[in-house]
């Protein structure tokens, strides 16, 4: 029996839907504070941290610079000039990519809260030692989305940069990309590693439902090596280095994510015992 049953509050259907839209609310108003402030820091966001990867001296190049010199491959990853340039063909085209752009940033920076507006919803249905891990749960989710974001900009967004825009199929093409098409990459890339940085709380929710369990997960590993192995060709360059740099994290997760889920059951195996010593 879930916490709001036990208190003899249990909701209705209608009276759900009226609390969710009032979290959706409440974590929109989040994100357009958080999107309007980014869109007053015009600077900060384009010149400084979204073209930031533009950059030759971008830490991520001086990182792999380094590391080739290192290693006996003298200038292989060094980069003397970015080859691409950035425009923009459409008459609104910069004030709409300041405007998705700062929606986008307010929804990274609001992160936290939106999350926290997304356990005060489902924590009525929850028991009272569940809803008293708030706190954790919120910090760890949090912590995991940033984690992804900073590895999405510092990882994989300057590898897909650097190796699309240095591709070509012929001299005579230039490459000048669309301002769209860049932030485009950026966003996927930031967001979409956000995303995947959250499986070990995808993982703790659905063993907490009984979908998933250790044994289930090491049964597949193999399989979701090759699930891994296919995000990471989707949301970086198609060459080899690039994917497993990008792999190693994602089945550090994974395994990380099997530990979550033994112990998730080691602690249901505890209450039902405890449970059946009371009766």
């Amino acid at each position: 029996m879930g916490a709001s049953e036990q208190a003899g509050t249990e909701m209705s259907f209608l009276e759900h839907l009226e609390q969710l839209r009032w979290h959706l609310i409440r974590a929109t108003a989040a994100i357009l504070i958080g999107g309007t402030v980014a869109f007053l820091a015009k600077s900060i966001i384009f010149d400084v941290i979204l073209f930031g990867p533009r950059d030759v001296n971008f830490p991520t190049f001086r990182i792999l610079c380094n590391i080739s010199k290192a290693i006996g491959l003298d200038q292989a990853f060094c980069l003397d000039e970015i080859p691409y340039t950035l425009q923009s063909r459409k008459v609104a085209g910069q004030f709409s990519a300041h405007m998705w752009t700062s929606i986008t940033a307010g929804l990274i920076v609001a992160f936290p809260y939106v999350i926290y507006e997304f356990w005060k919803f489902i924590s009525p249905g929850l028991y009272e030692n569940e809803r008293k891990n708030a706190g954790g749960f919120i910090w760890i989710s949090s912590l995991l989305f940033f984690m992804g974001v900073l590895f999405g900009y510092y990882v994989v967004t300057p590898l897909s940069l650097n190796f699309l825009g240095s591709y070509q199929v012929s001299a005579d093409v230039m490459n000048e990309f669309d301002l769209d098409s860049y932030i485009g990459i950026v966003r996927a890339s930031v967001l979409a590693s956000g995303v995947i940085f959250e499986l070990p709380i995808v993982i703790y929710f659905l063993t907490k439902i009984g979908l998933v369990t250790p044994d289930f997960l090491r049964k597949y590993r193999k399989i979701s090596l090759v699930v891994v192995l296919i995000l990471s060709a989707i949301i970086t360059p198609p060459d080899i280095a690039s994917q497993i740099i990008v792999a190693i994290p994602v089945l550090i997760l994974y395994e990380i994510s099997i530990i979550i889920s033994k112990r998730v059951i080691k602690n249901q195996l505890k209450k039902e015992k405890a449970a059946k010593a009371k009766r």
